[in-house]
Parts: structure tokens; sequence; C-alpha cells
């Protein structure tokens, strides 16, 4: 059986904190905002994996108004979602992403990406694509007032 979910997250930057994006640290002068690393691309890849499967979503499991998760890495929200999915007996097979922001590039950064997600995800590299677009300059994301990321993950139950 296969089962298809997807997720959406958005952060708005922040000055004093560092930018993290599927996992990597990327060099730029601002980070995003958020209670925990604030990794937008992750967070959707988590809702992707929760989504699947009707598990909720991360708000429900990793509430920002939980002390534990404060500064927390996006990979454990990842690895939770993909150990609750096990449960119900599905695994991962494959994981598109696509990030959109203005700056910074992110075409220098997606092989490190896609190694990381894939490692939270429990899957090779090869089973995960990273894309990054930008918004040519239109609404909040073209001004570069913060980042959005999509994704979509394919469960399956063993064959």
């Amino acid at each position: 059986m296969q089962r298809v979910g997807f997720g959406y997250d958005s952060h708005r930057f922040a000055e004093g904190r560092a930018l993290v994006l599927g996992g990597v640290r990327i060099e730029h002068d601002r980070g995003l905002e958020g209670h925990s690393d604030a990794d937008a691309a992750l967070h959707a890849v988590t809702d992707a994996v929760l989504g699947a499967l009707a598990l909720g979503d991360i708000g429900s499991l990793f509430a920002d108004t939980d002390p534990r998760w404060k500064g927390a890495d996006s990979a454990v929200f990842v690895r939770e979602a993909v150990r609750r999915a096990g449960e119900k007996g599905f695994a991962v097979a494959n994981c598109d992403v696509t990030v959109l922001a203005e700056a910074p590039r992110l075409a220098p950064h997606r092989d490190a990406m896609r190694r990381s997600i894939a490692a939270a995800l429990g899957v090779a590299p090869n089973a995960v694509s990273v894309k990054a677009k930008t918004n040519e300059g239109m609404g909040w994301i073209g001004r570069g007032e913060g980042v959005a990321a999509l994704a979509v993950v394919m469960m399956e139950t063993p064959e």
C-alpha cells in the first residue's frame, strides 16, 4: 500500500540566528525566526510524513509553547514522524522538497541538504530531491522577508 503526504512551512528572517535549511547550516546574514531551529524544509518534511498517515501535524506533536523544543534540531521531528509511521507499518519511499527563497543561493548546498534529509528519513540520498526556487521578486518571499518550503513524501508498506 502507498500513501502520499504533503507538507508546507514558512518562517520569517530574524537577526542573530543561524540559517538552517534541510538540516544544513548555511552562511547568511540572518537566520529564521522560530521556537526550534526554524528549519522550514525539515518542518515541511515532518508534516508530509505525518500527513501521509493522518497522524496530525508538527504543531500538535511539537508545540512551539513546549520548552523541550526550544532551539531543537528539527531532524528530531522528522525522525519521530518516521518512527510513528513505522508503528503503522509504513516506511518512506521517497521525498521531494522545494525551498522558496530569494537569498541565499541554495544550489551549492543542495547535495548536503539531500544527504541530511535522507539521514533523518532513514533512506538513501537518491530517494530525496531538493530544489530551490526564487519567487521572482513577488510577495513576502520575493521581498526577502523569509523562506517557505514544500515537501511531498511517498510512504509505503513492505512488499
